[in-house]
């Protein structure tokens, strides 16, 4: 059984600006899991212990957050959960996805700020070095006007985040249901062939018979497209799935875990605690107790 579909905010962006920037001082987070069409990039201070919520991740953060997020479908949300404080510095920057047209990206000076947009269609986190750097920047442009001037100070700060290389993606592609178009024609033929086969006994020997290459040379080009060796791919694409199914469906825990591919519900569990940090049931129930339904 399908549930509602998510919380979808009305940002206060107009068609006739480049971005709008909110600064506020809070005691708590209140405001739902949701998705907008904006690109997002949202600075928190003095809120450790407070939860992200970006697709299927969830983390506690530290004392500094910065979070991009570019994707219109990508749910994302800021929780109180063990943050104690009352006093928490919230920056948030909201710009239209069409401000930076493809043809603009492509070009050399842009390719870093491309590579970081297409990253954040998962949610993007910042290292803290990084952070510190464009702090100052970040509460001097929410003390400006926005003119000519802030939208160039925009893009310089865009650019030193771009050249962060500590940032991390959030979210798995499979909890979107992601389109994998970067990859070349084999990665993608693998990709789709997990796809329409994750529920079955698929093995490492299938996959690679199925492109045409032997074990050893699969598990190379596995590794070094996705990072991942080819367990660890099927494993996060199952895992994926089956977050997205303990959010959108009634469905059991054992029920989900046998249709994603899990013959043993045990391993399911651990394997799913190992990489969100929680159980399958914790997980269900904190987004359950953060979502909005309409």
């Amino acid at each position: 059984m399908q549930v509602s579909n998510i919380f979808r905010e009305v940002t206060p962006l107009s068609s006739e600006d480049c971005f709008v920037i909110i600064k506020r001082t809070k005691s708590e987070f209140t405001y739902p899991v949701h998705v907008h069409p904006e690109f997002e990039l949202n600075f928190i201070e003095n809120a450790k212990g407070a939860q992200r919520v970006v697709g299927d991740s969830l983390e506690e953060i530290d004392d500094l957050e910065l979070c991009l997020i570019g994707n219109e479908h990508l749910e994302h949300a800021w929780m109180n959960h063990n943050c104690k404080s009352r006093e928490i510095n919230e920056i948030t920057l909201q710009f239209h996805n069409n401000n930076f047209l493809d043809s603009l990206l492509s070009k050399r000076q842009f390719h870093s700020i491309g590579v970081m947009f297409e990253n954040a269609r998962k949610g993007l986190v910042f290292s803290r070095p990084v952070i510190e750097s464009v702090r100052p920047r970040l509460y001097n442009l929410s003390s400006k006007e926005n003119g000519f001037f802030s939208v160039m100070e925009l893009i310089n700060i865009l650019f030193e985040l771009s050249n962060d290389q500590h940032s991390r993606t959030l979210s798995s592609s499979t909890f979107m249901n992601q389109d994998e178009s970067s990859e070349s024609r084999r990665i993608q033929k693998v990709i789709n062939y997990l796809h329409s086969n994750y529920q079955k006994d698929i093995h490492l020997a299938d996959v690679a018979a199925y492109v045409n290459m032997s074990e050893v040379s699969f598990s190379r080009f596995m590794k070094k497209r996705t990072g991942k060796n080819y367990i660890e791919y099927l494993n996060d694409l199952r895992l994926g799935i089956a977050s997205r199914q303990l959010i959108d469906t009634t469905r059991t825990v054992a029920e989900i875990s046998y249709e994603c591919g899990f013959t043993n519900l045990s391993n399911f569990n651990r394997l799913f605690k190992k990489r969100k940090g929680v159980t399958p049931t914790e997980f269900r129930e904190n987004y359950s107790r953060m979502r909005i339904l309409i």
